[in-house]
């Protein structure tokens, strides 16, 4: 009896993570496609590049609303805002590289390819091999922060070498954020796909950007 309730709750819990796993990646499809709308939205109208505190607070505003609401339907609701709204700061930066290089379209191309090759590689690793990377969340935790007061500093004091520096370091935090992220979701330590959504999303647009730096600053031509 013991042995069939212990089998029923394995199968219940590979139930649960099937349905949290199906349901991050079609609400991540759904986020890509929308801030990728926004994007073009923003290329289309020509807005001006966001500031750095309104980007800050945009995003830091509307991340708190979507993991306080993340357990209703609003949170679906704000994490499509969310994501909007990065799209729309994604705009102004996406026309000053088509505006800056001869072949900016290559450069986002390819950084798209970069992106969701490395996105789809790492993810499909994750899930085939269902090996528990938790132990990284602390590294890679203090490994952001370092990294975003490096980058802070990098804009502040106008420092092209630095930039270049953060920028690869985020390739590789943002990379490991995706393995870490893809594992909580497969062995059970993320059950909510709303918040599970939101955690791969800026993963993966950090991860363009900092791919997009990289690109532009060794293949751009003026």
């Amino acid at each position: 009896m013991k042995v069939n309730t212990a089998i029923s709750r394995q199968e219940s819990g590979i139930l649960a993570t099937n349905k949290v796993l199906k349901n991050t990646y079609l609400l991540l499809s759904m986020t890509l496609m929308f801030s990728a709308v926004t994007a073009g939205a923003a290329m289309y109208f020509n807005l001006p590049p966001f500031g750095m505190i309104a980007t800050l607070v945009g995003f830091y505003g509307l991340f708190f609303l979507t993991a306080k609401f993340s357990n209703s339907a609003l949170g679906l609701l704000f994490v499509f805002a969310l994501t909007g709204f990065m799209g729309l700061t994604l705009g102004p930066i996406l026309s000053m590289y088509v505006n800056a290089f001869s072949n900016g379209h290559e450069l986002i191309i390819m950084a798209l390819g970069g992106t969701g090759t490395i996105f789809l590689g790492l993810s499909g690793y994750a899930l085939t091999t269902r090996k528990d990377f938790s132990y990284m969340g602390g590294f890679l935790m203090v490994g952001v922060l370092v990294a975003f007061l490096a980058g802070i500093g990098a804009i502040v004091f106008s420092i092209p070498a630095l930039s270049l520096a953060v920028s690869a370091m985020f390739i590789l935090l943002m990379s490991g954020m995706i393995l870490f992220q893809t594992s909580q979701i497969v062995n059970g330590g993320e059950t909510n796909y709303i918040l599970a959504t939101i955690s791969l999303y800026v993963s993966i647009y950090n991860l363009f950007l900092s791919l997009l730096q990289i690109l532009g600053a060794t293949s751009g031509r003026n």
